[in-house]
């Protein structure tokens, strides 16, 4: 920010731009996180530039001196996210202290902005001015008073600018909306709550500042409420929207708003039809309403911003783009991607500030939590809230583009100012709306890390829909017109409704707090319940409407059949009678008819003849006319030539004609031819006076050629002849002579050929006329004829008529017949139907009233039952919706089941077939998923609606997609367009953000086209089709609220139930095929049959339904109706036999009922391991694989219950074996164990009160009314609290009293070593079972509750069931295959790489083994290897997965897609990772997983050693008999190193990695000495084994000499020569007699599975403190797998911790003062004054942090991260890490204060001037320093150096002690771990039973010199290490180990000390 200020001068100076200063203001100063060691980095720089002037550039690495700069700084007081600044830099400014102004001042400052506005106002409002301001200020301080920013309402935080928001508000109000003073102390009650109120998050708050309101009114302004709102609470809302004029004044609350209500509606009308905008429906009830105006007035403030807090799903989004809208605002959101960045983020805003600050739009930039993929997003933010810029957004091109932008904009402008006025437009036109959820913390934290976040913003908290909301929105939807016929129960629906949503909520809650579950309820379940309701109520109506009109449509046609068949019996009995009539009539007819037509016949003949006579002359008259017109078509060409060129003649060629006067004599000659012919006189005169006639040319053109005599030819013939009379030479002449000319001549022709023709046509006339005539007689001869034919005819039509008429007859009689028979066989046949018809009618008739409440349950269900398990669901529907329709009175069917109302049989029966389960709970999921409005989103760990799903749509082209395809999006996109389903599988707990315009269906209209807006600028076709189906692997997700109001979550976990059915289906099928064969064809058949009469019904009704007229008329749909009906009683019968059948082999398959039971409970027993540990998760496929293999695998009987028990056993071990391998050594026991209860369980063989109490044992919360603890010297008080609250089960009653009454034998029963194998006390014994026993043991020793659970497990399963089977790769090989992961989950320092490689040798894949560790940068190298593995057949080993973990989605993918690559036969894949909760779910589900962590106990050690030895390894020695021996003693050296560690800090001070690389490295030195040595170098193998092999891990001084005993021990002559050497002092460990490899394996395999703590030198007390640790992690791994149980209503946190303060700080000590006045400066008197430096440091720590907890519990400061921690741990009972800086200690709180208050009165003693006789010196917060002062004051005193002097140890009895000795000390205080210290002798012994810390003696610790120390007597003395507190090895900034203590180690060798891991402590747990 500062650089970019500056420019380079020289080569590392740089000065302010411009050559001026500047002066950098940097605010809040104290913000800066500290982090870990204390210093804020930004605060170092800070002051490494005012010390020194420079700081270094980051990529260069060089030096950047900045000069000519001033820091001008400011920060608010330390406290609620500000830190104290260090004093360094502090010291380098001058400090001025802001006070707070005072109310005088702030009254002065607010009160003139007022007066000033109020200045054009009536005179009446101006004096309202100061009154105002003083109503402000009152109401300022009463809520910074009392509304505190307690951790719960962090955001409580006010400060001056909310007052300056009020008066800000107030200057909206212009003098012409203000006319009385009325109007004016509304809007300021207005800006109030606006400002105020709006954020508060309860109702006890908004009633507190409502009534203070109320109060401040009448008191200031003397004003009534009630009067100025006309009696309403809630005061009137103001706006600028209403009005034309824009003033800001009251808006119109008529009518509950109905006025804005509509304007809003409006509004959201224009919106919706916006282009490019995705539709809102919304209801706009009145908190809606009221969101949408307020955020609507901070919009339209200058730099109005926004802070939205709310669930998602409560309509932040929507509102606030209403709410843009309606302000003309743009809407700017950022679609975030899955790797969306800091760097996209930028370039984003860039957009942002282009539209603000360029294109000048006021912008609404809209920014939820959910898109905040880092931190810094926000940070960016700040900086546009607080400075209106972003530092380093833009680039220097950027900067040239936006100012060659300005100068287009304004030429004249200064180009040095055009980005301040970028700035300065950018900043008043983007107005910020942040949408937060409050679930969580994390609001709480960002709000304390970006202050700005409250400060710059109005704050409006949504909270949620209160009860009146919810039912006015329900109202609201339902008052629709489809709605009209159940208006009257409206009220009622209303009500469910907001039952329904509440109860949903409550159970969410429950379901979270007893499995850890999250799901939150949001209003848009709410809303798609009452929209799902609309939908299905009228989608129901519909179908039964439709239902039943098809049904009474049947009934109503067999009715009509019915009484037509009476009708037609009458009607065929006259038909017969009237057919015998008709036949007489026709007979009569008949004769006549014959008559007639013998007349007509005689003639016909004569008018034939007469017609042949005629025809022949007709021919004649043909002929003559065809020969005269033959001779004149001769003539015809030339004569149309001649008038087509007559036709061409224009006025002008005849004009031109007329012109001669004296014409040419050709021209004369064709004048005078055409005179002839016009029968002229020949003269140029006349014919010029011709050619003048109008019609001339015309006449000529239809001159009649008939009038043309023999003279006029002759004459006409002369010119013709004449050679000069020739058209084309006339043409030369004239052209319309030439036309005439030709005229003539044609003329001439034509009148030749007419006197050839004119006879002929005489004579063709003649012949016409004759035959006209005799024509004419022939056609009166013919009429003649046709009347006679006629009267024929006539009687003909009369007597067919009567013929016709009785055909007719006698075919309806015919027909009527059949009819009645077609009747009589459809009545009867439907007869059965009818009545089944009217009872479904009546059935319709009643659902259809129960419609309603049916409609509205389902609805429900789906919206709010999709993500609970099966036992929610039915309590939220039985329980309490049921009961609440019908207290309501709504119309519901009693026995509603939500799967019968919402799907057909047929449709349930399809999905089973399709592969979903049958049982209820998955077939209420397949009606969620099928049914929901929103997409679906599946729960499926097992991958059981994976399955259903891809069968389901196999047939409709399904798209199978993840989120790790990169191409995914381009698949959708396909599929959304051509309407393809996709099935999304496997994704996390959160969506891509890719994917939310396809959840939220942001379908927008473009014309006719529907189009889905994916993104900015990006659309695509929309096809219903589209179906979208998401699926997720996680058994327990944790989704955002917002996956909730996007999608519907459906919970598709696995129920016993349905995967009982399927495990007994596979067990039948294996054991008797031919049942369960003949089972599922039967399924099938009464499926088809059942489908089959679903049809044959439907084809009846259609048929009735689609008939036309009478149903007797049509013979096909009366046998089609038959036929039906036939094959129908059919199918019924044999649906009948198929049900009973059914029911015999449903009772033969229910003998095998036990195996699935069992099989069934350790799918779930494996299924809840996934609690303990993420890496533990298993797939139904691969169980069921495992499962068919016991089934193939186990021992057959043809006993059926042996066969079963057997069966049951193969497979428990089966699963046990499998499961093995790939857990923990710490949870096989518990896998063991639950997998034992919960067979128990499933045989009814436990008491469930009984084992929740074993689990959680017993707790008192009130001590007041508990029997007092009988025996508090020996018995611990919990266990006493465990007996009285054990006291009250059925089984134990009086068990406190009985053992008050028995005090001794519970006392020896309680001290023995193995109490679980004694008997009880008493009648206890007798009394109590395995559990009962257990529980007894639970309670009084928790060390051996493990060994317990142990005899349980072995007693009640099998004792192999305890004895986990040892490690063995190469079986595991065996059943792995190249589709399978092998996947190896490490423990610290394990590396499989070398069993790999052993295993590969063996299998002779040496070369083939490929192996990479993972890391940054290889996955293409990993990708690679796996490709080519597949191809070529390698194994390859990819390890440190873990290392990659964002690598791992990829190789999801690769394993996934292994199958489908077909790989070599000898591919393996393997894995190796440590466990981590995003390792791939589903690799883990189909992987091999193995735990290469060393077993636990020496037994199981030694036997995965000896499994790692082959024959040919075990027998490679040159020495064999000394190798075997020795080996079996490296064997149990390793084991007991390894083994060691279950005992803690008495096993080792720090705990070593030892792995097999050791022993393997350490077996081959031993190998190697011994074939190189005859003699065997013992001091050699001893060196390089234990010091330089397995010592090279060890850094502790005492742990390396405890590898030396050991090694001492194990490897020495003795083991060879003697028989049976021991390697511990336990008699059954030993070195075995030499033999083959199977002998020491024989002896391994005989040694105790549980190894007791003398197996490894310890005491029986070392592993009390393991055990017990052992066992509270069991017990509270069982109880992670049982649902939580609430306590009941305990004291609030916050309440708690505010007592446990106040207790606190009473009981802290105060501050120690040095009194003593003496002016001796020993060393000792320095000790002590710096000790009470740092006690009095940590009281004051201590005080200030209860005091501002104190205050930030109630709200006086802002809680930080630190006193958030504090807050925590004192509620935990735990001591705050701000308190344990001045010393170490592991004790909880209560005792850790009781600690710190004795060590302070011994400071505060000495302090005194008293100095200690006896020094305590476990209360030094430094004993090292003391005990050096002590060496310094003797060193001093006998005047030698201190190098010289040493320790000398004397134990003395307390009554030794009188004064303090002259050198050294008397210390006390010191406690033994692992010994005891016996005061009589002064030595060290053993511990008394149970005893795990001794007190020691005073010991006088006196510095001497080292060459005068006193020899002890005794030479066993053992240097026993001394810690400050029991973790030795403390921390890196302050050791544990303090001095070496020399003790007399009595009857035992120090070795026996070592061994036991015998330490001195300081200070105990």
């Amino acid at each position: 920010m500062i650089e970019e200020k500056v420019e380079k001068r020289t080569k590392d100076v740089y000065v302010p731009i411009g050559g001026k200063k500047m002066v950098t203001f940097i605010d809040d100063l104290n913000m800066p996180k500290k982090d870990p060691y204390g210093s804020q980095p930004p605060l170092e720089l800070i002051r490494q530039w005012i010390d020194y002037g420079f700081w270094y550039d980051r990529q260069k690495q060089s030096v950047k001196m900045i000069k000519e700069m001033q820091l001008v700084c400011a920060m608010g007081p330390p406290g609620g996210g500000r830190s104290d600044i260090p004093s360094r830099l502090q010291s380098r400014f001058h400090v001025i202290t802001f006070t707070f102004p005072n109310e005088t001042q702030i009254r002065r400052i607010y009160g003139t902005l007022i007066n000033q506005k109020l200045v054009d106002f009536e005179d009446d409002i101006k004096s309202l001015g100061e009154t105002i301001t003083q109503a402000t200020i009152d109401v300022y301080t009463a809520v910074t008073s009392v509304l505190l920013p307690i951790p719960s309402k962090s955001h409580y935080i006010f400060n001056l600018r909310d007052m300056s928001k009020v008066v800000q508000g107030l200057m909206h109000a212009q003098p012409e909306a203000y006319d009385n003073q009325d109007n004016i102390i509304k809007l300021w009650i207005h800006e109030c709550f606006r400002i105020f109120y709006d954020r508060l998050v309860d109702d006890g708050d908004r009633n507190w500042f409502r009534t203070m309101m109320v109060d401040t009114v009448a008191s200031l302004f003397g004003v009534s409420w009630a009067k100025l709102f006309k009696g309403s609470l809630v005061p009137s809302l103001f706006g600028d929207f209403v009005n034309e004029t824009g003033h800001y004044q009251e808006l119109p609350s008529n009518d509950n708003h109905e006025t804005i209500r509509s304007l809003l509606h409006s509004t959201l009308e224009d919106y919706n039809v916006e282009p490019g905008h995705v539709h809102m429906d919304l209801v706009l009830f009145s908190d809606a309403l009221e969101h949408v105006v307020r955020i609507h007035r901070i919009l339209k403030q200058p730099r109005g911003n926004a802070l939205l807090v709310g669930v998602g799903g409560s309509g932040r989004h929507s509102l606030t783009r209403l709410a843009a809208h309606l302000a003309g605002y743009s809407i700017f959101q950022i679609e975030v991607r899955k790797n969306f960045r800091e760097s996209d983020f930028r370039e984003k805003l860039k957009d942002l500030y282009h539209m603000a600050g360029v294109e000048d739009k006021a912008t609404v930039f809209l920014f939820s939590d959910t898109q905040i993929k880092n931190e810094s997003f926000l940070e960016d933010i700040c900086f546009i809230l607080t400075r209106g810029e972003i530092p380093n957004l833009f680039n220097a091109e950027e900067l040239a583009g936006i100012r060659e932008s300005f100068r287009q904009q304004n030429p004249n402008s200064k180009e040095t100012s055009f980005y301040a006025k970028f700035i300065e437009r950018a900043m008043a036109n983007i107005h910020i709306v942040i949408c937060l959820s409050p679930v969580g913390g994390s609001l709480r934290n960002r709000l304390r890390m970006f202050p700005a976040l409250v400060n710059c913003t109005t704050i409006d908290w949504f909270t949620e829909w209160p009860e009146d909301a919810l039912r006015e929105v329900a109202l609201k939807y339902l008052d629709s017109p489809e709605f009209v016929p159940f208006a009257h129960i409206k009220p009622q629906l209303a009500e469910f409704c907001v039952t329904a949503h509440t109860s949903a909520i409550e159970l969410a809650q429950k379901m979270n707090f007893e499995w850890k579950r999250e799901y939150t309820v949001t209003p848009s379940n709410y809303l798609e319940t009452i929209k799902s309701y609309l939908s299905l109520l009228i989608s129901k109506r519909i179908a039964q409407k439709g239902a039943s009109e098809k049904l009474s449509n049947g009934l109503i046609k067999l009715d009509d059949t019915r009484k037509k068949v009476e009708e037609m019996s009458v009607t065929l009995e006259e038909t017969k009678k009237m057919v015998a009539k008709l036949q007489k009539e026709c007979e009569e007819y008949l004769m006549v008819i014959v008559q007639r037509r013998q007349d007509a016949h005689e003639q016909a003949k004569l008018v034939a003849a007469r017609s042949d006579k005629i025809a022949q002359e007709e021919t004649e008259v043909k002929e003559i006319a065809s020969a005269a017109q033959i001779d004149l078509e001769k003539a015809m060409p030339a004569l149309e030539q001649a008038k087509k060129a007559l036709a061409a003649v224009t006025k002008k060629d005849l004009a031109e004609v007329k012109a001669y006067a004296t014409p040419p004599l050709l021209v004369e000659k064709v004048m005078s031819a055409v005179m002839i012919l016009r029968k002229v006189d020949i003269g140029w005169a006349d014919a010029k006076r011709e050619l003048n006639e109008p019609n001339f040319l015309n006449d000529l053109i239809n001159y009649p050629i008939e009038k043309m005599t023999d003279s006029m030819l002759k004459k006409i013939e002369r010119y013709c002849l004449d050679s000069e009379f020739r058209p084309e030479k006339v043409e030369k002449v004239s052209q319309a002579a030439m036309s005439m000319c030709m005229w003539v001549r044609a003329m001439e022709k034509y009148g030749h050929v007419y006197r050839e023709v004119a006879p002929k046509q005489l004579a063709l006339k003649e012949a016409t006329e004759s035959l006209e005539s005799k024509t004419k007689a022939l056609q009166e001869a013919k009429q003649q004829l046709k009347q006679v034919d006629e009267q024929v005819a006539q009687l003909r039509a009369e007597y067919e008529a009567l013929v016709s008429k009785k055909e007719k007859l006698r075919q309806e009689s015919e027909e009527t017949a059949i009819k009645l028979e077609r009747a009589e066989k459809l009545v009867t046949g439907l007869a059965s139907e009818k009545t089944r018809w009217e009872k479904s009618i009546a059935m319709y008739e009643i659902s259809s009233a129960n419609l309603p409440g049916d409609c509205l349950l389902a609805a429900a269900f789906l919206s709010y039952c999709g993500p609970f398990p099966a036992d929610y669901r039915q309590t939220l529907l039985k329980n309490v919706w049921i009961k609440k329709v019908k207290a309501l009175n709504i119309p519901c069917t009693p026995d509603f089941n939500f799967v019968n109302f919402s799907a057909s049989p047929i449709e349930v029966r399809d999905w089973n077939l399709q592969g979903l389960p049958n049982d209820s709970f998955s077939c209420e999921n397949g009606v969620l998923v099928t049914h929901t409005r929103l997409w679906p989103l599946m729960i499926d760990p097992q991958g059981q609606a994976t399955k259903w799903i891809k069968m389901m749509e196999q047939h409709s082209g399904l798209k199978v997609i993840t989120l790790n395809q990169p191409d995914f999006m381009r698949t959708l996109e396909n599929a959304i367009h051509f309407g393809t389903p996709v099935l999304l599988q496997d994704i996390g707990e959160e969506l891509d953000p890719a994917l939310d315009p396809i959840l939220n269906k942001s379908i927008i209209k473009v014309g006719n086209r529907t189009l889905l807006k994916l993104e900015e600028g990006k659309e695509v076709e929309y096809n219903s089709d589209f179906r979208f189906y998401i699926t997720c692997k996680h058994k327990n997700p944790h989704f955002k609220p917002e996956v909730s109001t996007k999608t519907t979550i459906v919970n598709f976990t696995v129920t016993e139930d349905s995967l009982e059915a399927q495990l007994l289906a596979s067990t039948v099928r294996h054991e008797r095929r031919e049942l369960e064969e003949q089972k599922d064809d039967l399924v099938m058949k009464m499926a088809n049959g059942k489908k089959r009469l679903v049809e044959l019904e439907d084809k009846i009704l259609h048929l009735l339904n689609t008939a036309q007229g009478s149903l007797l008329d049509d013979e096909q749909l009366v046998n089609a109706l038959q036929s039906s009906k036939e094959t129908g009683e059919d199918i019924k019968q044999q649906l009948a036999v198929s049900e009973q059948t059914e029911a015999k082999i449903d009772h033969a398959r229910q003998a095998f009922a036990p195996v699935a039971v069992r099989a069934a409970t350790l799918f779930f027993v494996l299924n809840d391991l996934s609690l303990v540990d993420p890496m533990y998760q298993f797939s139904l496929q691969s169980y069921n694989e495992l499962f068919q293999l016991s089934l193939e695998k186990s021992g057959r009987s043809d006993d059926l219950q042996e066969r079963i028990r057997g069966l049951n056993d193969y497979h428990t071990f089966a699963v046990y074996r499998s499961t093995c391998r790939g857990l923990f050594e710490k949870h096989k026991l518990l896998f063991s164990f639950q997998m034992c209860i919960r067979i128990m369980e499933s045989e009814h063989r436990i008491n469930k009160e009984e084992y929740k109490f074993f689990l959680r044992g017993g707790q008192v919360f009130n001590k007041e009314t508990q029997m007092p603890n009988p025996c508090p010297d020996w018995l611990p008080e919990f266990v006493w609290d465990n007996l009285t609250v054990l006291d009250h089960l059925a089984n134990f009653r009086n068990i406190a009293s009985s053992f008050e009454q028995n005090i001794r034998d519970w006392k020896e029963w309680y001290f023995k070593a193995e109490p679980e194998d004694v008997p009880l006390p008493g009648e206890w014994e007798n009394k109590c079972n395995e559990l009962q026993h257990l529980i007894l043991v639970r309670c009084f020793r928790p060390d051996r509750v493990l060994s317990a659970v142990t005899a349980f497990v072995g007693t009640h399963l099998d004792p192999k069931y305890v004895d986990p089977p040892a490690f063995d790769l190469p079986a595991t090989y065996e059943v792995s295959n190249p589709l399978t992961p092998l996947v190896f989950i490490l423990s610290p320092g394990v590396d499989p790489k070398s069993i790999i490689k052993k295993l590969a040798e063996e299998r002779n894949m040496a070369h083939r083994l490929r192996s990479l560790a993972l890391g940054q940068g290889q996955a293409p190298a990993a990708a690679r290897l796996i490709e080519e593995g597949m191809r070529d057949g390698n194994w390859v080993f990819l390890a440190n997965c873990h290392l990659m973990i964002s690598w791992m989605d990829k190789l999801e993918v690769i394993v996934e897609d292994i199958a489908s690559k077909k790989p070599h036969p000898n591919f393996r894949l393997w894995l190796s990772s440590n466990p981590h909760p995003k390792f791939p779910t589903s690799i883990l589900q189909r992987s091999i997983k193995i735990t290469t962590e060393p077993p636990r106990g020496l037994k199981q050690n030694l036997q995965r050693l000896y499994n790692l030895l082959s024959e040919a390894m075990f027998m490679k020695s040159k020495s064999p008999t000394r190798y075997k021996k020795l080996l079996f003693a490296l064997c149990f050296f390793h084991s007991t190193l390894l083994e060691r560690r279950k005992f803690m800090t008495l096993g080792w001070n720090k705990a070593y990695d030892f792995n097999d690389s050791d022993f393997q490295v350490s077996e081959n030195l031993l190998s190697t000495y011994l074939d190189e040595y005859d003699i065997t170098p013992w001091d050699a193998i001893k060196y390089l084994i234990a010091e330089l092999n397995y010592g090279g891990r060890v850094t502790d001084k005492f742990d390396r000499r405890l590898l030396a005993v050991y090694s001492k021990h194990m490897f020495c002559p003795e083991a060879l020569s003697l028989a049976m050497y021991r390697l511990s002092p336990m008699a059954t460990y030993y070195i075995p007699e030499d033999g083959a490899l199977q002998t020491y394996k024989d002896y391994i395999a005989s040694l105790p599975l549980n190894d007791k703590p003398e197996a490894f030198g310890q005491h029986a007390n070392a592993d009390i403190a393991s055990l017990i640790q052992d066992a509270s992690l069991l017990l509270d791994s069982l109880v992670s797998l049982q649902p939580r149980q609430s306590t009941g209503a305990g004291e609030a946190r916050e309440t708690k911790v505010a007592h446990m303060c106040t207790d606190l700080l009473r009981r802290i000590p105060s501050n120690i003062e040095i009194t003593d006045q003496n002016p001796d400066f020993s060393p000792l008197k320095t000790v002590m004054q710096q000790e009470v430096v740092r006690y009095n440091k940590l009281l004051n720590e201590i005080r200030k942090s209860l005091i501002d907890l104190q205050k930030g519990i109630k709200g006086l400061i802002v809680m930080t991260p630190e006193l958030d921690e504090a807050f925590t741990c004192l509620f935990d009972s735990k001591v705050p890490p701000l308190w344990q800086t001045a010393y170490p200690s592991l004790k909880p709180l209560a005792p850790w204060v009781h600690d710190l208050i004795l060590r302070i009165e011994q400071m505060r003693t000495w302090a005194e001037g008293n100095q200690p006789e006896v020094f305590w010196l476990g209360g030094f917060t430094f004993p090292t320093g003391f005990l050096t002062a002590l060496m310094q004051v003797s060193a001093r005193k006998n005047n030698t150096s201190i190098d010289s002097l040493t320790w000398e140890f004397t134990p003395v009895k307390e009554s030794q002690v009188e004064t303090a000795p002259e050198e050294g000390a008397y210390i006390s205080g010191l406690y033994l771990e692992g010994a005891k210290w016996d005061p009589q002798t002064n030595t060290l012994t053993e511990p008394n039973p149970m005893e795990l810390y001794s007190p020691v003696s005073i010991i006088y610790f006196k510095p001497v010199e080292a060459k005068k120390k006193a020899v002890k007597e005794s030479k066993e003395i053992y240097n026993c290490p001394c810690y400050l507190y029991p973790i030795r090895t403390g921390s890196r900034e302050r050791p544990s180990f303090m001095i070496s203590i020399e003790l007399n180690s009595g009857n035992q060798k120090p070795d026996h000390w070592v061994r036991r891991g015998t330490a001195l402590l300081l200070s105990l747990p």
